[in-house]
């Protein structure tokens, strides 16, 4: 059950949840969230993170879309999603942030930690006796490296092409018919892109195994995946996490057992309810970064 709170602060004031049972997750790793994005599922996303209690959470890059803070776009909802893991760092909750290329101005501070909350540029888990080796992926694009000025124009119009997808969809659903996905269908349709993608995965996998990891999890490529890789050298399990733009993805660990969550098949998540009614109220910079920074100040030390 919800009920809707009054007379608290701005960001505090939505739907708050009630005898709901949450679901106990051992680790849930997402990345590609891009808040600060016409695309990005800030709602769809906090309803999965209220239905969950995870002991560690990996934000493994591209959660904040730095690259296009200039459209000042930053809905209650995005602000929300900070907030709740604030809130999760209270409730003992380790969280971990592994910056990604939108999110790149943040590894200046890697190494920083304070109380449950920390910065690194990678990480390695030891979970069941096997070793996890995760990092958000950007290293291994090559227009990351030699043309960055040719990936923000790209990120623009990825942006843009999912402003459009919104307004397919919603003629979609006048029509009678399911949603569809402008930039999957490019991406399934164009052969560059299947080769880009299976080339990442190839090469985080032979890098894995010729360190002996035996999972290894990226972020960057926005493609859910679980696989195992295999070669001369040996064999590892190579997972996505996806991202929050079309797929709706995270990868949750649980019982010693790797998954691939899907908001789309939880009906418990999407039953959950979030306050509309500010949601689409926006801040210039200035008041994204205070409010940002306030929020970690606060953090439990």
């Amino acid at each position: 059950m919800y009920i809707a709170t009054t007379g608290i602060s701005f960001f505090t004031r939505e739907l708050i949840c009630m005898d709901i049972e949450k679901r106990p997750v051992d680790v849930v790793v997402i990345s590609d969230i891009h808040l600060g994005t016409y695309g990005c599922h800030a709602e769809d996303l906090l309803r999965y993170l209220k239905s969950i209690k995870p002991k560690k959470l990996i934000l493994n890059g591209d959660i904040i879309d730095i690259w296009q803070f200039s459209k000042r776009y930053w809905p209650t909802s995005h602000m929300l999603i900070v907030k709740h893991i604030t809130g999760l760092l209270s409730k003992g909750t380790e969280v971990v942030y592994i910056p990604g290329n939108h999110d790149e101005m943040l590894r200046k501070f890697v190494g920083f930690k304070l109380g449950s909350f920390k910065i690194e540029n990678k990480l390695v888990l030891k979970l069941n006796k096997k070793k996890v080796w995760i990092f958000h992926g950007d290293v291994f694009d090559v227009t990351m490296q030699h043309s960055k000025w040719l990936a923000k124009l790209g990120a623009v119009g990825y942006d843009t092409l999912i402003l459009l997808n919104t307004f397919a969809n919603f003629i979609s659903r006048l029509l009678g018919r399911g949603k569809i996905s402008l930039s999957k269908r490019i991406k399934d349709s164009v052969k560059s892109a299947v080769k880009f993608i299976n080339d990442f995965e190839l090469t985080a996998s032979e890098i894995a195994i010729s360190n002996k990891y035996d999972y290894v999890i990226c972020g960057h490529i926005h493609q859910p995946q679980m696989r195992k890789v295999e070669n001369d050298k040996g064999s590892v399990m190579y997972l996505n996490s996806g991202d929050w733009v079309e797929n709706l993805t995270a990868l949750e660990y649980h019982k010693n057992e790797w998954k691939i969550y899907s908001f789309a098949d939880d009906l418990t998540a999407q039953s959950i309810k979030v306050n509309r009614k500010s949601s689409k109220k926006s801040l210039n910079n200035d008041a994204i970064f205070k409010d940002m920074i306030t929020e970690f100040l606060t953090l439990p030390g």
